[in-house]
Formats: structure tokens, C-alpha cells, sequence
């Protein structure tokens, strides 16, 4: 399999965020066990040696534009996930605080759906997420390991847990465990949002 996938050089703007290999690497790593994808299976679904992604992840080996933007595909998420805004936040803060501005977005265009990463990062043992459902947004049956909870912050939601739909609206909270097939719809006519606890963390 080719270890290197070359895309032309893209300049940058001054004052834009720079890859940091080693960085993005551990960002690589949590996101892939997150998503219980083994270094197999990303290397099956990206066409880079295991050896490779290996390195990589341990800041190892050199990062391209076009590696990155064939991995947050296979991840499924925006290459903007594996830069902070510059400036980057004090070191203190890097691990503990998460401000406003520098929050991590996934974007699921097709289902009407937009995720905020709240926490620093997916190396802890839970996940906080802030989800913006547009009107009739429906994330589909899922399921997978762990436990969630969840606030209603705006709007109302549809949650299906095991196959009972619970009618919710601004303030009110719910909890189960993420093995039973669960699924969220936006039923109203405005965005709703919800805050999210998952552990251990899902994406």
C-alpha cells in the first residue's frame, strides 16, 4: 500500500493555524480509538501503511496537506478539527479549559446536524459535546459501548431509547446506557441544542 498521498502545496495566510505533526498525530490517535477503529482498519480505509499511521501517531513521521485531508475523511471529520485557532491557548489551559472560540465542530450536513466538542480533548474518560439539530435533523439508529446523558438547553427533541420515544423540551435531561439503539429528531420548527455527556468518548 503507498505510504504518501501528495496533494500540491497550499499557501497559507499569515497568521492562520499551522500543522504541528506531533500534535496532530495524538489528535489522530484519540479520534481513531474513540471511533474503535483499530490501525488496521484506517489503514484499510486510507491506503496507508499501518507503519506509517504508526509513526504518525506518535509524531514520528511527516505530516502532508493530502495525508491529513485523506484521514479526517476516513474519520469522518474536517481537517479544521486538527488545528486550534491561533493564538493557541496558554499552556495551562490547553489540557482543562475549552473557550468559546476554539471549539472543535464536526459537521453532518446531510443530517442537519452540527457537534461541538466542549471538552479539551478524547483522551479523558468522558466526552462533552453541545449538538445543534436543525428542524427535522434525525441522527438514525445507533449504538455502541459506554453511557450518555444529555440536557435540553433550546428547543424541543424527540429521543427514541430501546425503542420508546420521549417527548422533551428546553430543560429537561435524560440518561441511558449507549448499548441500547438509540436515535434524536428534531420535531419543531426551530434549531434545537443539546449538551451531551458520553463516556467513554464516541467519536
Amino acid at each position: 500500500m503507498s505510504e504518501e498521498f501528495h496533494e500540491p502545496p497550499k499557501r497559507r495566510k499569515a497568521g492562520e493555524p499551522q500543522p504541528d505533526g506531533a500534535q496532530i498525530g495524538g489528535q489522530i490517535r484519540e479520534l481513531r480509538k474513540a471511533k474503535g477503529m483499530t490501525l488496521q482498519a484506517l489503514s484499510d480505509a486510507s491506503s496507508l501503511s499501518i507503519g506509517y499511521l504508526s509513526q504518525l501517531e506518535r509524531g514520528r513521521s511527516t505530516l502532508t496537506i493530502g495525508n491529513l485531508k485523506l484521514l479526517a475523511d476516513q474519520l469522518g471529520v474536517h481537517m479544521n478539527w486538527f488545528f486550534l485557532p491561533a493564538p493557541e491557548p496558554p499552556a495551562e489551559e490547553l489540557c482543562v479549559v475549552v473557550r468559546k472560540n476554539r471549539r472543535r465542530r464536526l459537521s453532518f450536513t446531510n443530517l442537519g446536524i452540527e457537534e461541538e466538542l466542549l471538552s479539551p480533548n478524547l483522551a479523558g474518560p468522558l466526552e462533552l459535546l453541545l449538538s445543534t439539530l436543525e428542524p427535522g435533523a434525525d441522527s438514525g439508529d445507533y449504538s455502541h459501548e459506554g453511557a450518555e446523558a444529555g440536557l435540553v438547553i433550546q428547543g424541543e427533541l424527540e429521543l427514541w431509547v430501546g425503542g420508546t420515544c420521549f417527548r422533551l423540551e428546553t430543560g429537561d435531561s435524560f440518561s441511558f446506557r449507549s448499548t441500547e439503539v438509540h436515535r434524536c429528531r428534531n420535531p419543531g420548527t426551530e434549531r434545537t441544542q443539546v449538551v451531551w455527556v458520553i463516556t467513554p468518548p464516541s467519536y
